[in-house]
């Protein structure tokens, strides 16, 4: 388990050729708050940007994202689905309880990367808060509802 920020900026090597095709720069989260695949950053001067689905990843090492071929890559096409840090993006977004209870931000979300399952989410409540309290982690078993406004959470006590 680990969280995207921990993902974010590690490089994606080729196993067969031990190149390495490119930068794993976003995350694709589906409507029902599955991890579909990584936004991987490919080029020098004038960047792509291609998706890689987590089934095809072939193992999510500490310093690097290893797949088979780079035929994995996928273009990227139009969808619905949510991001970190690019269209339709989540960080920021107000985490409220099925029962109506303000949790904070969202900053960053834990997931299993082999299944793309996200386990929990990693709140702020402002700067100052932060530099007080610390973030907090919550831990979710049953999928979000994610909306244009809220992400809305069944929270484990």
């Amino acid at each position: 388990m680990r969280t995207f920020s921990l993902l974010k900026g590690l490089p994606v090597i080729e196993i067969k050729s031990g190149t390495k095709i490119g930068e794993v720069f976003d995350i694709s989260i589906s409507g029902y708050g599955a991890v579909k695949g990584l936004f991987v950053r490919k080029g020098a001067l004038l960047k792509k940007t291609f998706l890689l689905d987590v089934k095809d990843v072939a193992s999510f090492g500490w310093d690097g994202i290893m797949v088979e071929d780079q035929t994995v890559l996928q273009p990227i096409k139009k969808t619905e689905d949510y991001t970190f840090e690019s269209q339709n993006r989540l960080t920021g977004k107000i985490i409220m309880t099925r029962e109506g209870e303000r949790l904070g931000l969202l900053e960053d979300v834990y997931f299993q990367e082999e299944m793309g399952t996200i386990v929990g989410y990693e709140l702020s409540d402002g700067f100052f808060s932060d530099m007080l309290e610390g973030k907090r982690v919550i831990k979710t078993e049953v999928p979000p509802a994610i909306g244009k406004d809220a992400i809305i959470v069944n929270i484990n006590e």
